[in-house]
């Protein structure tokens, strides 16, 4: 009997979509074909490459249309948002292309006399992405086009939740014309995606997923020297200084909780405010907050979908009666959003206070609508506050001093410091992270060298 991935909607709980897990012999065959044909893509101009990663870029694009729903119906994002995530995919790949002719050079030392030294930049060789469901196009593309520029064959392993959105990138590669195997996506199991990873047949694995899924591929690439890019869990802080501009500081950080029903490794999931303006910020996040819109993400008003799964919110409000029953204090009547309910996959936003670090909720990734808030006395608390997580992927800080924004970031444990925004990927710079959250850097022209290896030639000349 042939063994059936299945996407159950969070919309209805109706299975959306079903396809046949690939055969042991589907997967030997994709192995080596992509190895076949790596080299022959390879062999191509970093400018005939181009071509096609722009061509794959414009494909994925033209499909807008139907994405936005299908996005909605996966993963539960509202149709007011689908088209952002595309505009983001689009910003990252056009960067990742025009950039790879620079970031791909070779390398030359200071002449010398006799002989000729530089060092090449070479694909690594066949690249395998497992790609997470909360911004299914966002995490692939960090890989993906970088990986194809540089010369790999890749193969894509999907999240079981966004199974038609590694349909929709062999769809844009195919009519990019790209050759034959050079792309493939595969739909798997976890144990099947371990056995590819142990089968040295992969020479660089990029994951980005939970901390227990990056221990996972350690384990399973433990007995080979293949390249491990992992990005993992994310508990990311702010910081709100007593100088900030309070309405805008407000306005981005209830963005930055709750947008995809706050499923994102790099959302606002704890605040750290200055006790001088305290009162003033929860007062404004509360008023923002009560204007969101929890509803069926295929209607235009909707501002909050379901999460991914009720067993996911249901985690989430968990952490929530947990720190309740601790002390804390939730200022958003959940009853005010008609189709929050223990059992839902719909979850009202919530805020906290009177919250610490003994709370589940400030401590462990919570990837939910919910945000905990609390008062400090000056910078050094709010970097100590910041610093004590098991995960770092990004912080921001909120003031007016430049300065100061940069001389905390330096003391702050994260791969990305912001000042003034937040949960934002700038293709220009390296995203990375530290602790818990992972290792390796996708992105830039550092992501490029982690998809490459370095060759190096010494050439001298007859004597």
């Amino acid at each position: 009997m042939t063994e059936m991935t299945r996407c159950i909607s969070p919309i209805d709980g109706s299975v959306y979509l079903e396809r046949p897990v690939a055969t042991g012999q589907e997967i030997e065959t994709a192995l080596d074909a992509a190895r076949n044909a790596q080299t022959g893509w390879a062999a191509l101009s970093i400018a005939e490459r181009a071509e096609y990663c722009t061509a794959i870029v414009n494909n994925v694009l033209a499909m807008e249309a139907d994405i936005t729903p299908e996005l909605a119906w996966q993963m539960g994002r509202p149709v007011r948002f689908g088209a952002g995530e595309l505009r983001g995919f689009e910003e990252r790949a056009r960067h990742m292309i025009a950039i790879a002719e620079e970031a791909l050079a070779s390398i030359e030392p200071m002449p010398i006399d006799g002989a000729r030294r530089f060092i090449q930049r070479v694909p690594m060789g066949v690249v395998f992405i497992i790609a997470p469901w909360n911004y299914p196009y966002l995490t692939a593309v960090n890989s993906l086009i970088p990986a194809l520029m540089a010369g790999n064959a890749v193969i894509l392993k999907h999240a079981g939740q966004t199974l038609g959105v590694g349909e929709r990138l062999q769809a844009a590669c195919d009519k990019a014309g790209l050759p034959k195997d050079v792309f493939k996506n595969l739909f798997l199991t976890h144990d099947q995606s371990a056995a590819m990873i142990a089968s040295n047949k992969i020479d660089q694995v990029n994951f980005t997923g939970s901390v227990s899924g990056g221990k996972a591929i350690s384990r399973a690439a433990a007995t080979t020297f293949m390249g491990v890019g992992l990005e993992l869990g994310g508990k990311d802080p702010a910081y709100v200084r007593e100088d900030a501009d309070l309405d805008n500081a407000v306005e981005n950080l209830v963005d930055g909780a709750y947008f995809n029903s706050g499923q994102s490794c790099c959302g606002i999931e704890r605040i750290y405010v200055s006790d001088k303006i305290y009162q003033d910020f929860v007062d404004g996040f509360v008023e923002r907050t009560r204007a969101y819109v929890l509803g069926n993400p295929l209607e235009e008003a909707t501002m909050l979908g379901p999460m991914v799964k009720s067993a996911a919110a249901d985690f989430v409000r968990g952490q929530i009666n947990s720190a309740v029953n601790s002390g804390a204090r939730a200022l958003i009547d959940v009853k005010d959003f008609e189709l929050e309910a223990p059992g839902s996959a719909y979850m009202a936003p919530q805020m906290l206070i009177d919250v610490d670090h003994s709370m589940a909720v400030m401590m462990e990734e919570s990837f939910g609508p919910v945000v905990g808030i609390m008062k400090v006395r000056d910078d050094d608390e709010a970097v100590r506050l910041m610093n004590d997580s098991a995960y770092g992927l990004s912080a921001s800080i909120w003031t007016a001093d430049l300065d100061c924004a940069q001389k905390l970031g330096d003391e702050i444990e994260t791969g990305t410091v912001f000042m003034n925004r937040c949960d934002y990927l700038d293709p220009a710079l390296a995203w990375t992270g530290v602790k818990n959250t992972g290792r390796g850097a996708t992105l830039s022209s550092i992501g490029y060298s982690t998809l490459t290896r370095p060759k190096s030639f010494y050439l001298k000349h007859q004597i």
